[in-house]
């Protein structure tokens, strides 16, 4: 191995671990705080490409990459559980056809409403796919929802006006799982990119760009309050 496969392979690693540091701790925060911790549109779309990209992951020569999608997934179905157990209570109230008494109806939108974002989320990844390939397709469609979720993470902490089911941890650890992979695949050329991306570089530096504002907004939070 010589040095720019290490070099290649450390930033794959510290993409993997930040992420998973991510998820571990969205889903310690999601019970803590009766919350979930990953905006719930780009949960949907990370979900559905983990879950595509592991199945394709192994079925040739499996890479760190094809392992760390794996784990991935493992921990967003943890974060997902969050999200079912305790995302209802953000669920609008008013919506046609219950109310706010209506508990049964509301239950009802609320899974209904996630599920259909789950098929539609799997429909893009996988068109993405289609349209790009393989490993083109992985790249685009991540950096496309890593940027969506940097700019859902903003809008979550203000809707909720506190950190509830959010620290820093997470947005630290987001923001360098993001930077190492804009390097690697935008900058030194990976994977699908031999040649580096300048499309990815732009998302990866508008992510951190979302990323450092939101770090600086939680930095400027209360505390939650925690539910018992």
């Amino acid at each position: 191995m010589n040095n720019l496969d290490r070099i290649k392979l450390v930033l794959t690693l510290i993409s993997g671990i930040c992420w998973a540091v991510v998820y571990i701790d969205g889903i310690r925060l999601g019970f803590k705080h009766h919350s979930y911790a990953i905006p719930f549109y780009a949960l949907a779309l990370n979900f559905a490409w983990e879950l595509l990209y592991t199945y394709y992951g192994f079925q040739s020569t499996i890479s760190v990459q094809a392992i760390v999608n794996a784990v991935w997934l493992v921990f967003d179905i943890g974060i997902l559980i969050t999200y079912f157990k305790f995302g209802r209570k953000y669920f609008p109230a008013r919506v046609p056809g219950f109310t706010p008494a209506n508990v049964k109806g509301k239950t009802s939108a609320f899974i209904g409403w996630g599920v259909l974002a789950l098929i539609a989320a799997f429909c893009i990844e996988f068109a993405f796919r289609k349209e790009f390939g393989v490993r083109v397709g992985a790249g685009y469609s991540a950096f496309l929802q890593n940027l969506l979720m940097s700019v859902l993470f903003i809008d979550m902490l203000v809707r909720r006006s506190s950190r509830e089911g959010q620290s820093l941890i997470i947005a630290v650890g987001k923001w360098l799982g993001t930077l190492a992979p804009t390097i690697l695949f935008g900058i030194i050329g990976d994977g699908g990119f031999p040649n580096g991306s300048f499309l990815i570089v732009v998302l990866g530096a508008l992510c951190s760009v979302f990323d450092l504002t939101y770090i600086g907004l939680l930095l400027q939070t209360k505390p939650a309050q925690v539910e018992l």
